[in-house]
C-alpha cells in the first residue's frame, strides 16, 4: 500500500464572495449545484489552496483568481470524497499555454525517437499536476469551449486513478462497490467507443471524419487507453452528463457511485 504524507499547509487563504462568483460562475460543472454544495466546494477549495503550492512558468504569475479557478475545478471531483484524496503531493505548475516536453520512445524496430508534442496538462505519479492556463480558461469561455472538455478535471481524475499506482482507469473503489462490475462496464464501453472512433477515422474525407467525431459523446482522446477513458469520462460526467448518461449508462452509474454525485439529476432538478 502506498504511503501518503500528511498535507503540507502553505499559507492561510480565504475566498470572498466576489472572488468565488467570478471564479466559478461560468463553469458547466456548477450547473444545478445547490447552495450547500457550493459552500462545501468553496471550503474544499480553501483547503486545497492552503495545502498546495502554485508555481507559474515562463513569467506567468498565478494570481488569486487563477488559484481559485483551478482549485474549484479540482475539488468538484472530491466534493463527496474529501480533500484527503489529494494527499501525497504538493505542487500545481501552471504554464501560460500548451507546453511541449521532450520525450524519448523506442519504436517496434528498436529505433529511439525524440518527440516534443504539445500538451494541455499532465499529472505525475507522486508529483505535480501541470496545466496550461490557456486551456484552463478555455473551459469557461462560452464562445470557445468544446463540450465536455475540462483539462483540470481530466488531470485530477488521473490523480485519483493514481491513488493505487500507475493510472489504469481503475481508481480505489469504495466499500460496497463491485470491482467486477467496474471492469465489465468500463471495458465494454471502452471497446465500443474505440470502435466508433476507428470507424469515424476511416471515413473518406477530413470533413466527414470531423463530423463523425463531433457526434461522439466523449472526446476521441478517450480511446487512447483505459486510463484516458476514465479521465475523459470524468470530464463528461461533470461537464456534459446529459450526453454521457444516455450513451453509456453503465459507465455513468459507476462514476456516480465512485464520485458519490449525480450531475444529471442536479441538472434535471434545476430545470
Amino acid at each position: 500500500m502506498p504511503f501518503w504524507p500528511r498535507r503540507r499547509r502553505v499559507a492561510p487563504f480565504t475566498i470572498g464572495d466576489a472572488l468565488w462568483t467570478e471564479a466559478t460562475s461560468r463553469w458547466l460543472f456548477m450547473r444545478g449545484l445547490p447552495a450547500p454544495g457550493r459552500e462545501r466546494l468553496r471550503a474544499l477549495a480553501v483547503d486545497f489552496i492552503g495545502s498546495k503550492r502554485f508555481s507559474g512558468t515562463h513569467g506567468l504569475e498565478v494570481d488569486d483568481l487563477m488559484r481559485v479557478e483551478i482549485a474549484a475545478q479540482a475539488c468538484i471531483l472530491v466534493l463527496e470524497l474529501g480533500i484527503d484524496w489529494y494527499d501525497g503531493w504538493t505542487e500545481v505548475i501552471v504554464y501560460p499555454a500548451q507546453f511541449a516536453p521532450e520525450r524519448e520512445y523506442v519504436d517496434d524496430a528498436g529505433v529511439v525517437h525524440m518527440t516534443r508534442d504539445p500538451m494541455a496538462g499532465e499529472a505525475w505519479l507522486g508529483g505535480p499536476v501541470i496545466l496550461s492556463y490557456e486551456d484552463v480558461a478555455l473551459a469557461s469561455d462560452e464562445r470557445m469551449r468544446v463540450a465536455g472538455y475540462n483539462v483540470v478535471i481530466h488531470e485530477f481524475a488521473h490523480k485519483l486513478d493514481m491513488r493505487s499506482g500507475d493510472p489504469n482507469g481503475f481508481p480505489p473503489l469504495h466499500a460496497g462497490m463491485d470491482a467486477r462490475e467496474w471492469k465489465r462496464d468500463f471495458s465494454a464501453a471502452y471497446r465500443d467507443f474505440s470502435a466508433k472512433v476507428d470507424a469515424a477515422e476511416s471515413l473518406s474525407s477530413e470533413r466527414r471524419i470531423q463530423a463523425a467525431l463531433d457526434k461522439l459523446p466523449l472526446d476521441p482522446y478517450a480511446a487512447e487507453s483505459a486510463a484516458e477513458f476514465f479521465a475523459v469520462g470524468s470530464e463528461a460526467f461533470f461537464e456534459t452528463p446529459e450526453r454521457l448518461a444516455p450513451a453509456y449508462p453503465a459507465v455513468y452509474a459507476r462514476l456516480r457511485d465512485f464520485y458519490r454525485q449525480d450531475p444529471l439529476a442536479r441538472l434535471e432538478a434545476a430545470r
